[in-house]
């Protein structure tokens, strides 16, 4: 056959091109296989996680339950979830913002009851899916009720100092300016407590520290038993800071501790403006915040009593405070 003037050339084959190297990662063995828990996607992961959230929402654990972190970890929402939790969160008056429940929930009593006082409160009652449940809840128990809590509005503690001084010296305040600052206390109960007392006493406001310290939960709330409508709580930036102004301002900053130097029914500044400061049960005061003090007081108890709870020492200083100014 002709090859119509087309020249046949034969390829001759040469050495092959390597690829210098490149894919020698993708021979290398990937290590030994993770264990079952450290896979993302297999159950005992899962099982894994929801046992370390349980632990982290047991008494005493450092993490709030529910409380939900946003930007530079401020809390922005906190749920309060379980039928007991739930009606109880309802009967003592907790801010809501909504009852989540679950679509085709078995009602009992603490069902039924919930939805009442919801509906008496004019609560949003919204009906859930359980995926949406678990995710608000983190995978907790929650029973097919999540109580939706919003964010606690912090005063500023220079603020509410100022307006409170303003107020006595016009004379729309009876009493001379009562507040008490918390140092370390991550108890939300003992705010709680804290506030109630306060309420109970005729003081004007509670200041906690932005870091490291308790703040405005769904149990603080329950623990104050409908005194924190009434008391205002103000955060302070740096609470020694806030205690060297109030100091200016006209203010006698008094701590609390077993070892002070003036014993609370010899107090002299009660009758005076007066901001109180309490530390945490194991620690005690700062060091820092005991320099700032004008005054350590300390609360005359039986020797076989090593220390008094916070709140128990608040409430028996804000009562001292009460009947000395009310002697006057």
């Amino acid at each position: 056959m002709a090859n119509n003037g087309r020249r046949s050339v034969k390829l001759k084959k040469g050495p092959s091109v390597g690829t210098g190297g490149h894919g020698r990662k993708a021979l290398e063995g990937k290590g030994p296989t993770p264990k079952a828990e450290d896979r993302p996607y297999h159950k005992a992961h899962k099982n894994k996680q929801l046992a370390e959230r349980s632990a982290a929402k047991r008494p005493g654990a450092p993490r709030n339950p529910g409380a939900r972190s946003g930007p530079k970890g401020r809390a922005t929402e906190e749920v309060v979830t379980g039928r007991n939790s739930v009606v109880e969160a309802l009967r003592a008056g907790i801010p809501a913002k909504a009852l989540h429940v679950a679509i085709r929930i078995e009602m009992d009593d603490r069902v039924k009851e919930s939805l009442k006082l919801a509906a008496e409160r004019g609560i949003p009652l919204l009906e859930t899916g359980k995926p949406e449940l678990d995710r608000m809840t983190d995978d907790a128990i929650h029973q097919g009720l999540v109580l939706q809590i919003p964010p606690y509005e912090y005063q500023d503690a220079y603020e509410l100092a100022e307006e409170t001084l303003e107020s006595w010296k016009k004379g729309h305040v009876a009493n001379a300016p009562l507040f008490v600052a918390l140092d370390g206390i991550t108890d939300p109960r003992n705010l709680g407590a804290i506030i109630r007392s306060v309420s109970a006493f005729s003081g004007h406001g509670v200041i906690v520290p932005e870091r490291r310290s308790v703040g405005v939960t769904a149990s603080a709330w329950k623990t104050s038993a409908g005194a924190a409508v009434r008391v205002p709580v103000a955060r302070a930036a740096n609470l020694n800071n806030t205690l060297k102004a109030f100091k200016n301002m006209g203010i006698y900053v008094l701590g609390l501790d077993g070892d002070g130097d003036v014993s609370l029914p010899d107090l002299a500044l009660a009758t005076e403006p007066v901001c109180i400061v309490v530390g945490s049960e194991g620690k005690g005061l700062s060091r820092l915040v005991r320099e700032n003090c004008d005054q350590i007081v300390s609360i005359p108890i039986d020797s076989a009593m090593e220390s008094l709870n916070a709140s128990m020492a608040v409430g028996i200083s804000l009562y001292e405070i009460s009947r000395q100014r009310a002697a006057k």
